[in-house]
């Protein structure tokens, strides 16, 4: 009995946790647990659309550059609106509108390029230089959301002056710019791609 008296005080002593700690541990736990799903199940969901947006913005910025490489290479744009130009260019071809691929050391045609857009899609035609249209025409843009997609400097009557302020009867347009629209997977608005180049001719100038 001596033992257990002694002991009983150190016993009384020893600390723990009473229902209402625990409760309030388990709830914290809840919380920090629930909030980690949550944002776990916003990603998960989240990604398909910045996947489709992604893939929207590489296909588009791929497009682009192949059209901006052919008006870098333009010595003269004769059409110029905003949903078409028409180029006098050196294509990459034995012929205008050919599917043979010249050598690097062999003069290339010097041909007529023209693209017209609509809301879906940009085609692009060949023609002679005197004007003969050649082959047929193709898809060079797709996905699009609005035709206006060309924009010149010096801007032209039809031009809303996207590329800078209007500068009419200055000559033929020296550069090209372009805005391709394309559909934003993650909700409303349209994701807007743009790119631009000088011609040639005025670069060597």
């Amino acid at each position: 009995m001596k033992r257990l008296r002694r002991r009983r005080p150190s016993l009384s002593d020893e600390s723990g946790l009473t229902l209402i700690e625990m409760l309030v541990a388990a709830l914290m736990s809840v919380i920090i647990v629930g909030a980690s799903c949550a944002m776990l199940i916003n990603a998960v969901k989240s990604q398909p659309g910045l996947s489709r947006k992604a893939e929207n913005v590489t296909t588009a910025r791929y497009q682009l550059e192949r059209v901006v490489r052919e008006i870098r290479r333009a010595v003269k744009v004769e059409t110029a609106t905003p949903t078409e130009i028409q180029l006098l260019t050196r294509t990459q071809k034995t012929a205008c509108g050919g599917s043979t691929k010249a050598s690097p050391n062999v003069q290339r045609p010097q041909c007529r390029v023209t693209y017209r857009c609509s809301v879906a899609t940009c085609t692009r035609t060949e023609a002679t230089e005197g004007g003969l249209p050649v082959g047929t025409a193709s898809v060079a843009l797709t996905g699009l959301q609005s035709a206006e997609v060309f924009c010149f400097v010096p801007s032209t009557e039809a031009d809303p002056s996207k590329c800078g302020p209007p500068r009419s009867g200055e000559g033929p347009p020296t550069y090209v710019g372009m805005d391709l629209q394309v559909k934003n997977p993650e909700g409303p608005g349209l994701l807007t791609i743009s790119d631009g180049a000088t011609l040639r001719t005025e670069t060597f100038g």
